[in-house]
């Protein structure tokens, strides 16, 4: 059995402590999770793996999304392979045009067993009616892009004067 806690991304405290079977998959753990924050779990969702501190990794999506039919997804994921240790983290995203983000964290595994899971055992504030605006930026936009002279450095010296137009 794993308690997992889930906290939503935003100003206020909107956490829940859910209990689930560790026979689930990541689409089990999908539904139990957006359930449990009101939602009715239809809208396109992902996890996204993570380290310690929280940097998002690769994505696992709700559907296959791979051409070939080899490609990650919910389904094929076992939350005891995904997840293995307490302490383990996933970033979980919900309605990607809302963009409703959680933070989900493995706060104890047992070998305890329950027949009643999956259940909710700490609700701690209310889901806001908006989703948190999303403002994404490079910590340092200048590293990720370079100057204007690193095109030149690499490419030879382009002429302002240059006429593309001749073809």
């Amino acid at each position: 059995m794993y308690k997992i806690r889930v906290i939503l991304d935003t100003n206020e405290d909107v956490i829940r402590t859910i209990l689930v079977n560790d026979a689930i998959n990541l689409e089990d753990l999908h539904f139990t999770i957006a359930k449990s924050f009101g939602f009715e779990g239809q809208e396109m969702a992902s996890f996204y793996r993570t380290d310690e501190e929280w940097n998002q990794g690769e994505e696992i999506p709700l559907f296959n999304m791979a051409e070939a039919g080899e490609g990650l997804s919910m389904k094929t994921c076992a939350l005891l392979e995904t997840l293995p240790e307490e302490n383990d983290k996933l970033i979980y995203v919900y309605d990607f045009l809302k963009m409703w983000t959680f933070y989900v964290d493995v706060v104890q595994i047992s070998d305890e067993q329950k027949d009643d899971l999956p259940a909710i055992i700490l609700n701690v504030g209310e889901i806001p009616e908006k989703a948190p605006e999303k403002e994404f930026i490079a910590e340092n936009p200048e590293q990720l892009f370079g100057d204007e002279g690193d095109i030149d450095d690499d490419y030879g010296h382009f002429d302002d004067d240059f006429d593309y137009t001749e073809y």
